[in-house]
């Protein structure tokens, strides 16, 4: 068994197994880097997808999420606003959509967004749809498929739920929702007919298997998208003393995932400003997506400065 080997067995259409992705998780890392790029190019060429977010509506969450500034267990202030209105929701996607963005992802917190702020930012979906030539996704929990059949005819397109880890780790990380409870989110969603995006968060005391786990669970659920997010270990939340992954880790997670999802999108999501090159060796590494500009509750990477490099690495946006 060889990177090459296993590379061929990907581009040829193939999946590896677990052992095979654990045996990769532990060979040179610029082989496997330079390997995973190969397979990048062969699925999808110089395609690069960029995607900005939007927090529709922010505050404390009801989720005990171990990582996040919103979850009930941190001590951090965080501001409050209502669901946004459609006038300010189609004026900061405008914005976006001169920028050359492609998805334009409207993120509200809580377990599940009720359905009257359901009704009231579908009115905002449909004049972004009308007046841009954004995609619009949507993170607004565990809802059902009556729920994202109505965003579907609004206009959305995507929606994204994380798995976060593997669901042997998952309780580590939440207890107030289950992992069941998102799968049956993500199938709800695919079976409204709307594409999926979802991943997770590394750093976060996960083990290599825990990685490689929800990679092959992501594979079956057959998703689009596949946001790799680090931790950014914001004080006054129970992951402040956390260790920050290196350059070298999060670039042989992105490879990884290449080698087991090979026809998603791997997209670098949160934490990009802690690496020394803000992520972009990842996008010869396997990566070829990234949410640009802020985060939702953490600093990003300004989008002017990604499209500028983006560019210069010779993808097409």
């Amino acid at each position: 068994m060889t990177i090459q080997n296993l590379k061929e067995k990907v581009i040829q259409g193939e999946r590896i197994t677990r052992d095979e992705a654990l045996f990769l998780a532990d060979q040179p890392l610029e082989a496997l880097c330079s390997a995973a790029d190969e397979i990048r190019k062969h699925y999808f060429k110089d395609d690069f997808d960029l995607c900005a977010v939007i927090n529709v509506k922010g505050g404390q969450c009801s989720e005990n999420c171990r990582y996040c500034a919103q979850s009930t267990c941190a001590k951090v202030p965080v501001e409050h606003h209502a669901m946004m209105d459609a006038q300010t929701l189609i004026r900061e996607a405008e914005k976006k959509d001169l920028r050359g963005i492609r998805h334009y992802c409207l993120v509200s917190n809580g377990k599940r967004v009720s359905n009257k702020d359901i009704d009231h930012i579908c009115e905002g979906i449909r004049k972004i749809c009308e007046n841009t030539s954004l995609t619009v996704c949507t993170s607004f929990g565990l809802l059902g498929e009556a729920q994202f059949l109505k965003l579907k005819q609004a206009g959305v397109k995507r929606i994204h739920n994380n798995l976060e880890t593997s669901r042997r780790y998952f309780p580590s990380l939440c207890t107030s929702h289950t992992y069941d409870e998102k799968i049956e989110t993500i199938r709800a969603a695919r079976k409204a007919g709307l594409e999926v995006c979802s991943g997770g968060i590394m750093g976060v005391g996960e083990t290599m298997e825990d990685r490689i786990d929800m990679a092959l669970t992501l594979q079956n659920l057959d998703v689009q998208s596949v946001p790799i997010n680090m931790l950014d270990p914001v004080p006054g939340t129970p992951m402040e003393n956390n260790v920050v992954l290196t350059k070298d880790e999060v670039r042989r997670i992105v490879a990884l995932y290449r080698f087991l999802l090979p026809t998603q999108y791997i997209r670098l999501a949160a934490g990009r400003d802690y690496l020394e090159d803000s992520g972009f060796s990842c996008f010869s590494s396997g990566a070829n997506a990234t949410i640009t500009g802020d985060m939702l509750t953490v600093k990003g990477i300004s989008i002017e400065e990604d499209i500028q490099i983006i560019r210069e690495m010779g993808y097409c946006l």
